[in-house]
């Protein structure tokens, strides 16, 4: 571990009126999550490959930070490992030298689903706080609004 990198994790989790498999089917497609997802402007499929265990999904993603009066346009790759069943694994990498890694589970609750997303956030040190306080942001943003979605099927 470097000392350059700092590391946070964070567990977030929304219920969401509908079933786990149709929650998570949402989840999965990065095309739907842009439209719940603060900061994601673009998305563009650029694999689709199978293995053993499921599919990964990858993608680039083109996001708008705002830091203060400005907006920083960044664009990145992500990955979405979705097995048959059980939790999904995602991937995001941004430069410079941010790493961000998800767990995501979908439980059977009586109002649906609870979604929970362990998030494991690395980022430079001078980056790290607010790389931090806005991925978690977006995060809960990201989660209410599937939450919202589901709503108002």
């Amino acid at each position: 571990m470097s000392w350059w990198l700092a590391h946070a994790e964070h567990t977030l989790t929304e219920e969401v009126p509908a079933p786990p498999a149709e929650v998570r089917d949402f989840y999965v497609d990065l095309n739907n999550i842009k439209l719940v997802h603060p900061l994601i402007v673009s998305v563009e499929a650029l694999s689709h490959s199978e293995n053993p265990d499921g599919v990964v999904h990858s993608y680039r993603v083109r996001d708008r930070i705002p830091l203060g009066p400005f907006t920083l346009n960044n664009t990145y790759r992500a990955r979405v490992s979705v097995t048959a069943s059980g939790d999904v694994l995602t991937e995001a990498d941004q430069s410079p030298g941010v790493r961000l890694r998800g767990t995501v589970s979908f439980e059977p609750v009586p109002a649906g689903t609870r979604v929970t997303e362990r998030i494991r956030i690395a980022a430079p040190r001078p980056l790290a706080r607010i790389t931090t306080r806005e991925a978690v942001k977006a995060h809960i943003a990201m989660l209410g609004g599937i939450r919202s979605h589901f709503e108002t099927r």
